[in-house]
């Protein structure tokens, strides 16, 4: 097992987190000996990364075969006019050392697929899903299921956004399974329906927003600390400034898987 003792330099970096009794230094331990894979460097990966990195999770993952553009720069605040053309993972580790030299990154320049999804994730602890497509949500989503591991996921579009915490495998405290992401949304909309960013455009600092709410997600699982969002849907309306959440359940039909 790596070293997680806190040497002075972290102490006084993490000083902050060490003074809140729900955290204190054992919960900053904690913290530094996680493992988390973040898929996607883009809108949603850029806060996560960026606050856990400042948070002093140990080790951070990111899986992302894209490459920085200048359109990207609107709202993928961890990347830089002068890392036009690079591979986002290459970018947003150098952002990530020069924030934290604590952390440990992990680069994974290949896109996520059905190949190598269980293999990537059976490395980590957490996932935090930031990806901008349905296909990539739901194998996520799916696959973290199976090897029993949680998920934060969440997604953007225009002025809205939303985001929920997975562990499908685990029963809740009120003894009942917990709800799967097929729970919330059984099924991917149809081609076409629901379109993309890069077609309908969103707002910059909303991801901003629902990313740093992820990270904040992520602490709380990883912490042991307050209550995730298991079972609930977060949703933001950035026009209206409004925030609002659903609850869901199991559907009766799944209750055997």
């Amino acid at each position: 097992m790596s070293n997680t003792s806190l040497d002075p330099s972290e102490i006084a970096r993490y000083a902050r987190h060490i003074m809140l009794p729900e955290l204190g230094g054992a919960g900053q331990q904690t913290l530094k000996r996680a493992r988390v894979l973040v898929i996607g460097a883009g809108g949603l990966g850029a806060p996560v990364l960026h606050y856990l990195a400042a948070a002093g999770i140990g080790t951070l993952g990111i899986v992302d075969d894209d490459v920085v553009s200048l359109s990207n720069l609107q709202r993928q605040v961890i990347h830089r006019t002068a890392d036009i053309g690079q591979p986002k993972v290459d970018s947003a580790t150098a952002a990530i050392g020069a924030l934290n030299p604590h952390v440990v990154v992990e680069a994974h320049t290949v896109r996520l697929d059905a190949d190598n999804a269980e293999a990537l994730f059976a490395g980590y602890d957490l996932v935090i899903d930031g990806s901008d497509n349905f296909d990539t949500r739901y194998l996520a989503a799916d696959t973290a299921a199976g090897i029993g591991i949680p998920l934060v996921t969440g997604a953007v579009g225009r002025f809205d956004g939303s985001l929920t915490v997975l562990m499908p495998y685990r029963a809740g405290k009120d003894g009942e399974q917990n709800p799967s992401y097929r729970d919330l949304f059984p099924e991917p909309p149809p081609a076409g329906v629901v379109p993309s960013c890069a077609e309908a455009g969103v707002i910059g600092a909303l991801t901003g927003v629902i990313g740093t709410l992820q990270a904040m997600e992520a602490i709380k699982v990883i912490a042991g600390i307050g209550e995730p969002l298991v079972g609930r849907l977060l949703m933001y309306d950035a026009l209206s400034a409004q925030f609002s959440t659903i609850r869901y359940r199991r559907r009766k039909h799944r209750q055997a898987d």
